[in-house]
């Protein structure tokens, strides 16, 4: 019996503790090697369980304690136990007669040496086929079965008259069986299912020696019953096209996808790379460290190292000695003990986009730019319910607008009445960091000193006789976060001046009744037609107020010194008022004309209360300049002076000059001899001229 197991002997492979065991694995082929500490051995492992690039720490997570292997003793009997301690186990220690470890064999080898000795103790192994908790099944070398136990009928559900004999091809796989006779090596773990069954096997070569080689005589079929193995088949298929499906991923994805372990080994690498970066093909560098290539100067930084250091996300722009440079992103994976698995690396070459940043930065520019000049263009030509103009003057008002719109700082908008001061502070809120907050006004010179206290302050539960119960937020706690608008500003008590003073420097406010300051972020726009310096010199305005309110001021200029803006204004108040009444009125040119010489000392609410009136009385869809006269009083005296707005060359002031006298003499007089005595030159030449002016203005403006 010694001499049939020395026969199929394996040798005893040794891995001393924390050797590299891969090149081990790959150039000794064994099923088994044996792990050494302190020169004795300690456990062993199956390699075929093992992956290509597993570090010692894994390689242990595989080990089996070596105690529990059986051990063979040369010149011993084969006892009843023995045999069934062989059965538990995948292989058997043998030993000399001096008890040294010589090597160890397969528990299917023992077993076929038992089952060749049948003749001599046949009652024996008829016990042992039985007893044994495995289904087995013997095969010779023409695939029948000739053997075989009672649990491998149970777990194949077959009946023995169907099974001995029967060749083993038609009930276990056939290309498993084919490999082990044509091969001679095990196939361990098998799935095997059918409408019948669903087992795993083992396929084991009886080998024998025909000789100087041995060759296949036939194979042992050990068969586990697995309840739940149609599951696991499922679970394997799925995870199988789960795998085929992340492999697709991969493939398509444009970016390079690097898999590497923990130890900064590569082990896979989608299809599409960036192979001017890497300079080889990547296949070549499978199982290699990623460390190694950063310190051989292929390019810097390493992803690799940096997560591996920082474990966490890590992206950093990698840049080699040719130039290139590379966006990487790494990603770590942890198993559930917090260790580094996996880091998943996805790079681009963003080379060309680097060049091309300056270019795109400036380009963006340029973008912000024109979009800046087409808002404007579309204030002007599309008039809204914001602000309605086309002077140079209410073009700087904008451009100053947009400027200080971007920060928080108090404006003081300062104008004539009726120039459109609380329309100027929208705007501010428009287009400013505030927009989406809080726009409130209070006209400071509409309500009394006594309230205008309680409004802007608040108060509280109590504050005064007449007080709400429940106390009163004030207008600086409700605009807390965006605008408050002060218009009248110079109406305000110089008692009340001081408290508005403490709310600006502090930003905090004390309602009336309280004595705890409530903090505010509030901006500030105030707004006066009065002359707030002469005030101050004058002492009713305090001077420490005026210049913290005047930070940003805004003189907004009358309509009478951007005539260019009446037109306009005069067309988008009466198009709103044919859009509420469902109207059709429209000006005439001379009629516009005559909007644009008037003065306008009310500003735009006088103009826009004409506009009214004159849409009101209007007897046909054309307003004309006949109708316009009715309702405006031109000084015809000749005191009043030529208002020019702006410096320009002399011969177009007088151009401007004469064109607004023939006009309004035209449209004082109607008649071209009237006008020119009141002019005091020729009829002629008022007719001439006057052509001109009409035909020039239907040149330019649209009817």
């Amino acid at each position: 019996m010694f001499e049939a197991i020395q026969s199929k002997l394996k040798p005893i492979i040794v891995i001393p503790e924390n050797q590299k065991i891969k090149e081990k694995l790959i150039d000794d082929q064994s099923d088994y090697v044996f792990l050494e500490r302190n020169h004795e051995l300690y456990a062993y492992v199956y390699t075929k369980e093992v992956q290509y690039d597993a570090n010692w720490e894994e390689i242990q997570s595989y080990a089996n304690p070596i105690e529990e292997l059986v051990i063979f003793h040369e010149g011993k009997d084969l006892s009843f136990p023995f045999i069934f301690q062989v059965l538990g186990q995948p292989i058997i220690l043998v030993k000399d007669r001096n008890s040294k470890l010589i090597g160890y064999i397969h528990r299917e080898d023992i077993l076929i040496e038992l089952l060749k000795r049948e003749n001599q103790n046949g009652d024996f192994i008829k016990l042992l086929l039985t007893s044994i908790p495995l289904g087995m099944f013997i095969v010779d070398r023409d695939n029948k079965i000739v053997n075989y136990n009672d649990s491998g009928l149970k777990m194949i559900r077959s009946q023995k008259e169907d099974v001995l004999g029967a060749d083993a091809r038609f009930i276990f796989s056939e290309e498993h069986l084919n490999s082990v006779f044509l091969t001679g090596k095990t196939m361990l773990n098998q799935i095997h299912i059918t409408d019948e069954m669903g087992v795993l096997v083992d396929y084991s070569p009886v080998m024998v020696r025909d000789g100087e080689k041995e060759k296949v005589d036939g194979a042992v079929i050990i068969v586990q019953d697995l309840p739940m193995v149609e599951e696991m088949a499922v679970e394997m298929d799925f995870v199988k096209n789960l795998n085929h499906d992340l492999n697709a991923i991969l493939a398509t994805i444009y970016d390079e996808i690097l898999i590497v372990n923990g130890e900064g080994e590569l082990i896979r690498h989608s299809e599409n790379y960036i192979s001017d970066f890497w300079r080889i093909d990547l296949k070549e560098l499978i199982g290699r460290s990623l460390l190694d290539l950063e310190q051989a100067g292929l390019f810097t930084p390493s992803v690799t190292r940096l997560v591996m250091e920082k474990r966490e996300k890590v992206s950093v722009v990698q840049e080699t000695d040719s130039g290139l440079k590379i966006l990487s992103i790494g990603n770590p994976i942890f198993n559930e003990d917090g260790e580094l698995l996996r880091i998943v690396i996805a790079s681009r070459d963003i080379t060309e986009h680097t060049k091309l940043k300056s270019e795109l930065e400036k380009t963006k520019e340029k973008s912000d730019k024109y979009k800046e000049e087409l808002n404007h263009l579309k204030n002007k030509e599309s008039p809204s319910d914001r602000i309605i103009y086309s002077s140079q003057k209410m073009e700087k008002i904008i451009m100053q607008i947009e400027k200080l719109a971007k920060f928080s700082s108090t404006v003081l908008i300062q104008g004539e009445s009726g120039v459109g001061k609380e329309l100027i502070a929208k705007e501010v809120h428009k287009r400013g960091s505030r927009s989406k907050n809080t726009f409130l006004t209070i006209n400071c010179g509409a309500i009394p000193e006594n309230l205008l206290e309680s409004e802007l302050f608040g108060y509280t539960k109590g504050a005064f006789t007449g007080a709400d119960n429940n106390g009163k937020i004030g207008y600086f706690q409700r605009a807390n976060g965006g605008i408050l608008f002060l218009d009248e500003i110079g109406e305000i008590s110089q008692q009340l001046q001081v408290k508005l003073l403490r709310v600006l420097q502090e930003n905090e406010v004390v309602p009336i009744g309280s004595t705890d300051p409530v903090p505010i972020d509030v901006q500030i726009i105030a707004a006066t037609n009065k002359n707030l310096e002469k005030m101050v010199e004058e002492g009713t305005f305090r001077e420490d107020l005026y210049y913290r309110i005047n930070v940003i001021p805004l003189n907004i200029p009358p309509l009478r010194e951007r005539p260019e803006d009446v037109p306009l204004l005069a067309h988008h108040f009466i198009q709103k008022l044919n859009k509420k009444y469902q109207k059709k009125y429209h000006f005439s040119p001379d009629a516009l004309s005559l909007l644009e010489l008037y003065a306008w000392p009310g500003n735009i609410r006088e103009l826009q209360n004409l506009i009214e009136r004159l849409f009101i009385t209007a007897e046909d869809d054309v307003i004309t300049s006949d109708v316009v006269s009715q309702f405006l009083r031109f000084d015809v005296s000749g005191k009043s002076k030529p208002m020019i707005t702006g410096i320009m060359p002399l011969q177009k002031a007088q151009e401007y000059v004469e064109e607004q006298l023939i006009t309004l003499a035209i449209q004082q007089y109607k008649t071209t001899t009237k006008a020119a005595k009141a002019l005091g030159i020729s009829q002629s030449a008022v007719s001439r001229k006057y052509k001109k002016i009409q035909e020039r203005k239907n040149q330019t403006r649209p009817v």
